[in-house]
């Protein structure tokens, strides 16, 4: 049965069903085409989709205490206010197990801030406007951290479409790009074949010809990474520079994460061709889908698929929040969020009303 909101259809299959409810945990999707932070969850009985309106959402990190979420201005920290959660249920006839509110927000203006990763209290974001990881910064915009040895200059030009990153013991190891150019826009003249994979450490591009590629990751020691354009999850041998696909894809595949012996991989469709034209997955005679695919690694099998039926046709970045059955998040705009206090020992809900009065946790 389809889980459905006023903005948002999505269809489950079994797989996809069966897998969540056993995993544990929710998925929060980010989409920045339809400008929503989605979670999916499982409350023991069906599944839930709970949409959150967000200023262009794209990389998102975080566990079940703490979420870190790349906006169209600003790179935002949500801390998870349980305590408070059933009474903000409570008020809307509802349940919810975490409540994500809005704690730390760094103004960092459109530089195209793509996927964030997170180590401990760090935070490293891939600025594509830039062609450079950047910190976030309480005097600037951004402070740059590393930049490929290829770009000669940190100018808004988006040179080589820097758009992902994999940490190893929290610093970054892996990083993706579109290009190896030093242009403004460069990359798009190699759009199907110039992506690569560059190792952070040494500067050393450590695969190439990728179809725009997305979402490095490092698990269980194993380099993994998305060659978008061809919907493949693919593993990547550093030392000998070669790919091996553990699975092909009803779609552009932006977005990856793993649990346990499990990869869950966005898909999306190709809406438009100024900047998804000319890629190998349009020749495949299947169509595509927006959604999430759960794979098996040892296997390669495609196990379970959640689609987007209605309200997004692409997605950008997922993680999977363990422990959660019900999470749900309250953005800057909404005045619960200056309602909400919190402290180490305890949580309330302050009144607006004139007599002051309080809930509290």
């Amino acid at each position: 049965m389809a889980g459905t909101t006023a903005q948002l259809a999505v269809a489950p299959d079994e797989g996809f069903r069966a897998w969540l409810a056993a995993a544990g945990g929710a998925l929060a999707i980010s989409t920045y085409q339809a400008g929503m932070l989605v979670f999916v969850s499982w409350d023991g009985r069906q599944i839930r989709v709970l949409p959150r309106r967000l200023d262009k959402p794209m990389g998102l990190d975080g566990d079940a205490g703490r979420l870190t979420v790349a906006t169209r201005h600003d790179v935002t920290v949500f801390a998870n206010a349980a305590a408070l959660a059933p009474e903000y249920g409570r008020q809307r006839g509802s349940w919810y197990d975490a409540l994500f509110l809005p704690r730390v927000t760094w103004h960092t203006g459109d530089v195209q801030a793509h996927e964030v990763q997170c180590a401990g209290e760090g935070i490293w974001v891939v600025n594509t406007r830039y062609s450079c990881l950047m910190r976030p910064s309480s005097g600037y915009s951004f402070e740059p951290a590393w930049a490929p040895p290829f770009i000669t200059d940190l100018v808004p030009e988006d040179r080589c479409h820097l758009n992902g990153l994999a940490l190893e013991a929290g610093e970054p190891r892996y990083v993706t790009a579109m290009g190896e150019t030093d242009r403004a826009q460069g990359w798009r003249d190699d759009r199907s074949e110039g992506g690569v994979v560059i190792d952070v450490g040494t500067g050393a591009t450590v695969a190439r010809g990728l179809a725009m590629p997305h979402s490095p990751r490092l698990h269980d020691g194993i380099l993994y990474v998305l060659d978008s354009g061809r919907g493949r999850l693919c593993r990547v041998d550093p030392q000998a520079g070669t790919l091996d696909t553990v699975t092909e894809l009803p779609g552009y595949a932006r977005g990856l994460a793993f649990v346990g012996d499990t990869a869950l991989v966005g898909l999306s469709k190709i809406r438009e061709k100024r900047h998804f034209g000319g890629m190998p997955i349009e020749r495949r005679s299947e169509p595509l889908c927006c959604g999430v695919a759960v794979v098996d690694l040892r296997t390669g099998v495609r196990t379970g698929l959640l689609e987007c039926s209605e309200g997004a046709t692409e997605l950008f970045d997922l993680r999977f929040l363990p422990g959660l059955t019900r999470p749900n998040l309250i953005g800057l705009d909404r005045a619960e969020s200056r309602h909400a206090v919190t402290e180490p020992n305890s949580a309330w809900f302050l009144r607006p009303a004139e007599d002051g009065s309080a809930t509290g946790a």
